[in-house]
């Protein structure tokens, strides 16, 4: 899907460095670390949000890293999820909201694989009530040789 849409909530998604400075992920370095920081806000009509679901599906050519998989804590993660169930290629989060509140859930990833790929729409949604939702249109991104992104 190509569209942009929030009904009864908002959520905004960025692309940061490990310093958390905003990047554009349309062409990463082979070997960049980086962030995908998705945070979503009650829009405070109705009251709290329960059992939320959030799906981001990655490039092929970008790598999740597995923050559970590290013996150290990050504090770069944010929010605690209820349950985060972390795959090859997407991380499925779930979470309650209450209402008026934000939360801020953050993956590390790396830009591994060069080449061309489709990011997918970012979206969120109730997951037993179909008038809570949003997405963010996907685009597409390249992982390029060191020294390819235009500084």
């Amino acid at each position: 899907d190509k569209t942009n849409a929030e009904n009864n909530l908002k959520m905004s998604v960025k692309y940061l460095t490990l310093g958390g400075k905003e990047i554009n992920p349309t062409t990463l370095d082979q070997g960049t670390d980086f962030m995908a920081e998705v945070q979503i806000i009650h829009s405070g009509i109705r009251g709290d949000y329960k059992e939320m679901a959030l799906t981001q599906i990655f490039p092929s050519g970008w790598e999740i890293r597995n923050l559970r998989m590290d013996e150290v804590e990050s504090n770069k993660i944010a929010d605690q999820p209820t349950y985060q169930d972390i795959r090859d290629d997407r991380v499925l989060t779930y979470f309650d909201l209450n209402r008026g509140a934000k939360k801020t859930f953050r993956v590390l990833l790396n830009a591994t694989y060069l080449g061309e790929y489709y990011l997918p729409t970012v979206s969120c949604e109730a997951m037993y009530d179909n008038e809570i939702n949003a997405r963010k249109a996907g685009k597409w991104v390249k992982v390029v040789k060191p020294g390819g992104v235009n500084k």
